[in-house]
C-alpha cells in the first residue's frame, strides 16, 4: 500500500482536502471517472452502476478480512464523486484519493493522503488500518443493492455501507468529534484538525431545537445560547452554562468551543456530518448520533 500522511496545511495544498468537507473529497485529480465499454452494450450498464454508486455518502458499517469482521466506528464513511475522486472518513481521519469506476470494477489510485490525527476510542485505529489497506491502490469490485454497497478486494477482504439518509439540523444530537482551527479568513481548508481529548470524547454535543435555541454540553458543563439560522450561517447568542470545573483537557475542549458562541458562524450540513466555522479561528465537526 502507498499511503501518505500529511498535515491538513499540505491537504489544502495539494489536493483541496479540508478537515471540515467531511465527505474528504479531492478538490484537484487528473483522473475522470469512466464507466462501461464505449463500443459495447455494456456501457449503459457500466454507467447505471456508476450512478448508483457516485454522488452519495455511504457509512460504513464493518470490514470482514482474514474471516474476522469489524464494525465501524461513528463517522466512519466514503463517497465517490463523478469527477474521478473518492473521499471520506477511516474512522478517524479523513482521506481523498483518485478513483475509476468501469462497469462494478471500481480501480483507486495510489495518491491516497490523509489527516494524521491519532483517537483514542478501543478499536478506531485497528480499523482505520484495515479500511484502508482495502481501499488505498486497489482495484475493487462493487456491487450496489438498493441503499446497500459491499466492496470486495481482490484478496477477498468486503467492505459494508449503507447510504446516509440526510440528517436534519434542527432535532438532531450532534456528537462533536474534533476541534478545527481555521485560517485568518475563517476558511477551514487552511486549518488543521485536532480530536477530542480521550475524557471528552462522546461528551461533547450540541442539538438545535428549530426555535431558535440550541443547547447540550461542552465536555463539562452543559450550555444553552440563542441560535438563528440563515443562509448558511447560524447566529450564535451568548451562551449560557452551568459552572463545574474539571480537568484541564476539558476545560481546554470547553474554551475551544466557547469561541463560537456570541457571533456569527459558517456552518455546512451533508448527509449526517455538520460543520461550523468562525472567523475568529474557532470551528468543530459533528456526527449525527445514531
Amino acid at each position: 500500500m502507498h499511503t501518505k500522511r500529511l498535515n491538513l496545511s499540505a491537504l489544502s495544498a495539494r489536493a483541496g482536502l479540508s478537515a471540515l468537507a467531511v465527505t474528504g473529497l479531492l478538490a484537484t485529480a487528473a483522473c475522470g471517472t469512466e464507466s462501461g465499454d464505449k463500443d459495447s452494450g455494456s456501457s449503459a450498464v457500466g454507467t447505471r452502476q456508476a450512478a448508483g454508486i457516485t454522488g452519495k455518502q455511504w457509512n460504513v458499517e464493518s470490514v470482514t478480512a482474514d474471516g474476522k469482521t469489524q464494525n465501524a466506528p461513528a463517522g466512519a464513511h466514503i463517497e465517490f464523486s463523478k469527477d474521478g475522486k473518492v473521499g471520506g472518513n477511516y474512522g478517524c481521519n479523513h482521506f481523498g484519493a483518485t478513483a475509476k469506476i468501469k462497469g462494478d470494477t471500481i480501480t483507486i489510485g495510489d495518491d491516497t493522503v490523509k489527516t494524521k490525527m491519532a483517537c483514542t476510542t478501543e478499536g478506531t485505529m485497528g480499523f482505520e488500518s484495515k479500511l484502508g489497506e482495502a481501499i488505498s491502490d486497489s482495484t475493487i469490485k462493487a456491487k450496489v443493492d438498493d441503499d446497500k454497497l459491499t466492496l470486495t478486494t481482490g484478496d477477498g477482504t468486503t467492505v459494508n455501507l449503507t447510504a446516509e439518509k440526510p440528517a436534519d439540523l434542527y432535532g438532531t444530537k450532534w456528537n462533536v468529534t474534533g476541534t478545527v482551527k481555521v485560517d485568518e479568513k475563517g476558511d477551514a481548508k487552511g486549518g488543521s484538525a485536532v480530536a477530542l481529548a480521550a475524557e471528552a470524547e462522546g461528551k461533547v454535543h450540541l442539538t438545535f431545537d428549530g426555535k431558535g435555541s440550541v443547547r447540550g454540553e461542552l465536555g463539562c458543563n452543559k450550555v444553552t445560547a440563542k441560535a438563528t439560522v440563515g443562509d448558511g450561517t447560524i447566529t450564535l447568542g451568548t451562551p449560557g452554562t452551568t459552572r463545574k470545573m474539571c480537568s484541564d483537557s476539558l476545560m481546554d475542549t470547553e474554551r475551544s468551543l466557547l469561541k463560537l458562541f456570541g457571533g456569527t458562524v459558517k456552518y455546512q450540513l451533508k448527509g449526517s456530518n455538520l460543520t461550523l466555522t468562525s472567523e475568529n479561528g474557532a470551528g468543530l465537526e459533528a456526527a449525527a448520533t445514531k
